[in-house]
């Protein structure tokens, strides 16, 4: 698949008089994408049942006859004001009962039933009229589900739903019960429509409960997605994607995945350096103009794989944004550097947000490629330079990715019940999984994020920090090194206690008797070096000790190919617990200094820096924000 640039562009905002100038532009810096519609149901339909196509047809000509290739979004994360007039339930309702009320966007219940098909008759008849247009090469289908905390609804719509789901589930109140523990605190039910959703209880409700929530949550995007997958499949043979966002994690991407052809996600690496990210002062001010040197990597490797290996930014920021507490403008080379990274994790295409920063509304302090002036910005500047050096090829316009030796399992579900019972305060799933990478990539390292049911075959070592269960995790296919801990397989799927205490690996001698989550002023010394800190387990059986804490309690054991950790070690913990590891599979390892960081595709070694000075490494000197790449194959 060959890589290419694009950029978001909204017709709407702009008199037709500019549309062919920006047209023309586009094409003369090399881009090749143009995604267009996502937020413009009101002016395809001003008013219910009076569609207006011609000015979106006009558009759709313009770019087009360029060779600009269009993704076509289907606009229901914005449903006009008249939408409520017919549908004043439709709103989601936050955990306090409050109406999520019109004047911004994505101001919608999932479950709301009768919007889910106003999304897809507006989806049905958009495909209708653009399927057979060969200008529409790709379609979005809604945008950023969960960004502005949108998931998770408390309105009579999710009660509804939520007890029907229920019921699908469990099938009798009886079994609910058990399965929740409900004798506790005599919550027992006696039908499902006894049951209200898990908010504005006295105190915690049944984390049993909030999980099933949680899940069912998750659900309901999945089928909102899937009715607007419905509506255009008959009528396009061109792919769906949706475009997802940097650390939301309250549906499960995996499962929206599987009905889409693509994943694409919106990178913003300051405003989520600022704004998604526990670091210290001096970290954020390192990276203050360049971004967290893994947070993208991440989140591209995720994406692959929700992918099913086909992957797009569909948003990089190419100057400040508008949204993060503190919005700095990017280091010179930052926006090329991005782009080249996800190129290098395997991106078919990149594109910018957006063309032209809006001088109106609420992002007008949005950068864009050009200015409100339509003067050039620095973020086309370092475009056009990645479309020059795509231009020169040596292979690099082809984004074959190279398999990697080590993998890192990320599982939705395993968030939402750490969510629900953290048990302590700084406990988050997600930042442990990233901080094991963040360790992974500090040791030059090329990773692949995998869901938990993904065969493991191939890898030298595999990873499965903070997994619910195993239930779906095919161990047994992994014939090299797995990691599994802390927090693994010591709940069940119900986040209840099993009997037998936990973790249940089949030849691993190890049971979590008792667990202690640790304040920030306390750590405990590794004997392989560093600390761990948050969370520390106490083992029990008879497999091998590994690794010792400084009082000479065991926490890490293993039988030599399967291993238990049972805390939550610092960076230079986990890079001593694995470097030993990947030297027995025979996987290489490189320490790297801070801020410099490898991924290898099938023809090339990409080298990033993201530090603010010149760095020297390995025989290679990297100017700030530098890029090199050395052909392999």
């Amino acid at each position: 698949m060959k890589r290419s640039l694009g950029v978001c562009y909204y017709p709407e905002h702009w008199d037709t008089s500019l549309w062919t100038e920006d047209a023309d532009r586009m094409v003369d810096a090399g881009l090749e994408w143009v995604r267009i519609g996502e937020f413009a149901w009101s002016r395809i339909e001003p008013e219910r049942g009076r569609l207006v196509w011609d000015w979106l047809d006009e558009a759709i000509e313009v770019l087009g006859v360029r060779d600009l290739k269009i993704v076509l979004g289907t606009p229901t994360a914005t449903p006009p004001r008249w939408m409520l007039d017919h549908y004043p339930d439709m709103v989601a309702v936050d955990a306090n009962g409050a109406p999520r009320k019109f004047g911004s966007r994505r101001h919608y219940c999932f479950s709301h039933q009768a919007y889910r098909q106003e999304a897809a008759r507006i989806s049905r008849l958009m495909a209708e009229r653009y399927g057979p247009n060969p200008h529409i090469q790709a379609w979005q289908i809604d945008n950023e589900y969960g960004c502005h905390d949108t998931i998770l609804s408390y309105s009579d719509a999710a009660r509804i739903a939520f007890q029907n789901w229920l019921e699908q589930r469990y099938r009798t109140v009886e079994v609910l019960n058990k399965a929740w523990g409900n004798v506790f605190w005599s919550m027992e039910y006696s039908e499902f429509g006894q049951i209200d959703l898990p908010n504005q209880t006295v105190t915690e409700p049944n984390p049993s409960h909030v999980l099933a929530f949680r899940r069912f949550s998750s659900d309901q995007v999945v089928a909102f997605n899937k009715t607007q997958v419905k509506a255009i499949r008959p009528h396009s043979n061109a792919p769906l994607i949706h475009n997802y966002m940097g650390r939301i994690t309250e549906f499960d991407h995996y499962t929206v995945g599987q009905d889409l052809d693509i994943a694409s996600w919106d990178s913003y690496p300051i405003g989520f350096l600022s704004d998604r990210l526990e670091e210290s002062d001096e970290h954020k001010t390192q990276f203050l103009r360049q971004g967290d040197p893994d947070f993208q990597a991440f989140h591209h490797d995720l994406y692959r794989a929700v992918g099913k290996g086909r992957w797009w930014v569909m948003e990089q920021q190419p100057g400040p944004v508008n949204w993060a507490p503190f919005n700095p403008a990017p280091l010179r080379g930052m926006v090329r550097l991005w782009s080249w990274e996800a190129f290098a994790h395997g991106a078919e295409a990149v594109c910018y947000f957006r063309w032209r920063q809006a001088p109106f509304a609420q992002e007008q302090m949005h950068s864009g490629l050009l200015r409100p002036d339509s003067v050039e910005a620095q973020g086309l500047v370092e475009a056009k330079q990645v479309t020059a050096e795509l231009a020169d090829d040596d292979g690099l316009s082809d984004c074959a990715i190279k398999p990697a030796k080590v993998a890192l399992l990320f599982d939705y579900a395993s968030q939402w019940a750490w969510d629900t019972q953290p048990q302590g305060a700084d406990f988050d799933y997600f930042r442990l999984v990233f901080e094991a990478y963040r360790a992974l990539r500090s040791l030059g390292l090329s990773i692949d994020i995998l869901p938990p049911s993904a065969s493991l075959e191939g890898y030298g070592l595999v990873l499965a920090p903070g997994l619910l269960t195993f239930d779906n995790v095919h161990l047994e296919s992994c014939s090299g090194s797995v990691v599994l801990g802390p927090r693994s397989g010591v709940k069940t799927e119900e986040l209840t206690i099993p009997a037998m205490l936990g973790p249940d690996i089949e030849g691993l001698d190890c049971k979590v008797i008792l667990t202690q989550s640790l304040p920030p002023s306390v750590s405990l010394d590794l004997s392989c070096g560093g600390k761990a800190h948050r969370w520390q387990e106490t083992l029990d059986g008879k497999a091998e000790t590994v690794v010792t804490s400084g009082e000479g309690e065991a926490v890490m054991v293993g039988n030599g190919k399967c291993f238990y950790l049972s805390v939550w070690p610092d960076l230079v913990g986990w890079q001593n617990l694995l470097s030993p590891l990947c030297k027995a599979e025979g996987v290489e390892v490189k320490r790297l200094p801070d801020g410099v960081r490898i991924r290898d595709t099938q023809q090339h070694r990409f080298v990033f820096n993201y530090n603010a000075e010149t760095v020297e490494w390995d025989g290679i000197r990297l100017p700030p924000a530098g890029v090199h790449w050395t052909k392999t194959a």
